[in-house]
């Protein structure tokens, strides 16, 4: 069966503990769980619009926009990289309107085990989907505040103590070291109890969510595939984590080729 279309990144959620992925292809989207184990190929149609403008362009950016609107949203600003930048209170916000919508409303400073602890940051309503982007095995909520930037700041003061980054071939190949979260979360709030109470966060007693991929098998060694250089790649689909799409020792990630006009064949 072939299904073609404009891709982007796949939509995720959680069903009795595993990750469930649906791939956005032209007007359908595609249950990626039911493909794994089986063969499958995506070609590259040659061409790339723009999710914003709708416009033909030569290159994706930031997850499918052509340059200038990258250069136009607020949602392609540096500050979405570095939320503790956000400069909406200066009245130089991209969108202000859109930064009211997205930035202004309760935000989760989380620790994560995706190749070990790391501390990230994400709107409330977009948990657990950013872990399972992240290809987080484990993943605990630790602290609320009402924005973004609150948050960032948060993240920026632990920091120090705890790495804010993924590595994302230790994470493909499931060599995550196993950490106790609750023990981590009790030890970091400690060293910031004075940002804690003058940016009004509240303390979050959750329990750890654990976290299964559909996964065959993991890869002894990553190479990364690209559309731009291998227009139709194919294999056994040995499994999905994160956005990426595992084919033996080669994969794909998927969010890096927003806007591209692929076929699915199945």
């Amino acid at each position: 069966m072939q299904i073609n279309g404009l891709i982007a990144k796949m939509h995720t959620h959680l069903n009795s503990g595993v990750a469930q992925y649906q791939l956005p292809i032209g007007d359908k989207l595609l249950t990626m769980n039911d493909l794994v184990g089986e063969q499958i190929s995506l070609e590259f149609n040659g061409e790339i619009v723009c999710s914003n403008c709708k416009k033909r362009t030569n290159k994706s950016y930031a997850q499918g926009v052509c340059y200038p609107c990258c250069q136009r949203l607020a949602r392609c600003d540096l500050c979405i990289m570095k939320p503790e930048t956000c400069h909406h209170h200066l009245g130089t916000c991209r969108e202000p309107q859109w930064g009211l919508d997205n930035c202004f409303n309760p935000h989760v400073v989380y620790l994560a085990n995706s190749s070990g602890i790391k501390v990230g940051i994400t709107r409330k309503s977009n948990l657990p989907s950013r872990w399972i982007d992240q290809g987080a095995i484990a993943a605990l909520p630790i602290l609320e505040v009402s924005n973004r930037l609150k948050s960032g700041q948060i993240e920026m003061a632990l920091k120090d103590y705890v790495s804010d980054k993924t590595n994302w071939r230790k994470m493909l190949k499931n060599e995550t070291e196993h950490v106790n979260l609750a023990v981590a979360c009790n030890d970091l709030l400690k060293k910031i109890p004075h940002l804690i109470n003058d940016l009004d966060a509240i303390t979050l007693d959750n329990e750890v969510l654990t976290i299964n991929y559909p996964v065959v098998e993991y890869p002894s060694k990553i190479s990364s595939l690209n559309f731009d250089k291998t227009p139709k790649i194919e294999g056994v689909l040995q499994g999905i984590k994160g956005q990426y799409l595992l084919f033996n020792t080669d994969v794909l990630n998927i969010r890096k080729f927003g806007s591209y006009n692929i076929t699915l064949t199945y």
